[in-house]
């Protein structure tokens, strides 16, 4: 089985940021491609994920579920068998999937969706804290 592609799907410039970063934290380039839906419409936006995901397998990261770039996900889809997307992208996920992308992509996607909700922590100020 092939190496899975990655496709990251974002606002602006965000894409090619995620992607810049997580290819030079971990040396490896290539293996992920960046889309942005920044003066292209829907249904540009469309044939440019379906292109970039090829005959798969490919996951498709993008940075909103509801916005403009994961609608262009979704459609682009909807007649492939062997790709995921994954939403709100984080650059732990694209580190993570650069080195397992040659997992099975069921297991490749639950794991990416995993190391996302894993990543996230919060730290709240105590208000005691400062000796009051």
């Amino acid at each position: 089985m092939p190496d899975v592609k990655g496709v990251v799907v974002a606002h602006c410039r965000l894409a090619e940021a995620l992607v810049e970063a997580a290819e030079e934290i971990t040396g490896i380039s290539g293996a992920l491609q960046a889309l942005s839906n920044q003066s292209i419409g829907p249904a540009d936006l469309k044939l440019h994920v379906a292109e970039a995901i090829g005959d798969g397998p490919a996951v498709v990261f993008v940075d909103l579920a509801s916005g403009s770039c994961g609608f262009a996900a979704n459609l682009a889809i909807r007649d492939c068998s062997s790709v995921a997307v994954v939403t709100g992208v984080s650059l732990p996920m694209l580190i993570d999937f650069l080195f397992h992308r040659d997992m099975e992509l069921p297991e490749l996607a639950g794991r990416l969706v995993d190391k996302g909700r894993l990543s996230m922590t919060g730290v709240s100020a105590d208000p005691c804290a400062d000796g009051a």
